[in-house]
């Protein structure tokens, strides 16, 4: 993959999805069940379930990790790759879905993304929930607390209360165990993570689900000031001198020779004690159970005598 389009997968994903929330209406069905999401918007929902579209590649894990992998007919190009679903399924570009598709492949339901609304059309399937398939919304969470919401209501509307509570309360007690390690740290490290490098260099700001994971490890984000996701100048970067540097890039070769390359990058304190690490782009960058795997990394590269 290119820079440019490894910089398009990462913030097209992760940044843009923020800027909208979920407006979703209801559509006829031949049997109906009203009810409504978990913002209050009302929505209509077939009282049985056996196919599923699913766009984005969160709502994509969260829904095997369900146990209906086998039940999604179609998805997203990013979600393309997600273990436990049929690899010769459709593969729908979701920032311009194919409705006509869509009413033709005829889902008991479709979630989608919220941020497949960022061209300004605040239901671009307006006409396929008029052909009567379910649509629903997720928006993209900013904070593990929405995270564990989407999954709790994605298990409801499947009707797999109870597996969703399981899978919430079994990430609840994972982010327990890490923060009662956490709260034994005693000097508190800073940390740098990146999510797009030089020279187009982004990273990971305040008011986020990333920053908040790096809380959870007792962790300082250099940018936790920031909004969001922020664009890095070496200026910025060299003025708070970090660490530990982390990196959820996967479209370079080597991410962290690339890093400890950076002309001026040799002064800070992370480049020479040689705490630059890679975490899990997927289980980093998803709003979706897998968190877990990208906080015990990060856990384990910034306090490795803590939890390792």
């Amino acid at each position: 993959m290119t820079l440019k389009k490894g910089i398009i997968a990462i913030l097209g994903l992760i940044i843009a999805a923020t800027l909208f929330a979920a407006c979703i209406g209801s559509g006829p069905a031949a049997t109906e069940v009203d009810t409504l999401d978990r913002e209050g918007y009302p929505i209509t929902l077939p009282t049985e379930i056996g196919s599923i579209i699913s766009i984005g590649p969160s709502n994509t894990e969260i829904l095997v990790e369900l146990g209906f992998g086998d039940q999604i007919i179609a998805t997203d190009i990013w979600s393309d790759g997600v273990a436990g679903i049929a690899g010769d399924i459709a593969v729908l570009d979701m920032m311009a879905l194919d409705a006509e598709f869509i009413i033709d492949a005829d889902p008991d339901v479709i979630f989608i993304a919220g941020m497949t609304r960022t061209q300004g059309d605040d239901h671009p399937l307006r006409v396929v929930e008029d052909a009567g398939i379910s649509v629903l919304y997720i928006p993209v969470a900013t904070s593990i607390a929405e995270i564990l919401e989407d999954i709790q209501f994605i298990s409801d509307v499947l009707d797999v209360q109870e597996r969703g509570q399981s899978l919430v309360a079994s990430m609840e007690a994972e982010m327990a165990a890490i923060a009662n390690i956490a709260e034994t740290i005693s000097m508190p490290r800073t940390v740098y993570f990146e999510i797009s490098p030089a020279p187009f260099m982004w990273a990971v700001g305040g008011g986020n689900f990333q920053n908040e994971m790096l809380e959870l490890v007792g962790a300082i984000n250099i940018l936790a000031d920031e909004t969001a996701w922020i664009s890095v100048s070496d200026e910025m970067f060299l003025m708070h001198n970090p660490d530990v540097i982390l990196t959820s890039v996967d479209f370079l070769d080597d991410p962290i020779a690339e890093i400890m390359a950076r002309p001026g990058w040799d002064v800070v304190s992370a480049v020479q004690d040689g705490n630059i690490f890679r975490l899990a782009t997927d289980a980093s960058s998803r709003q979706s159970h897998n968190i877990i795997i990208a906080l015990w990394e990060m856990a384990r590269a910034i306090y490795p005598e803590y939890f390792n």
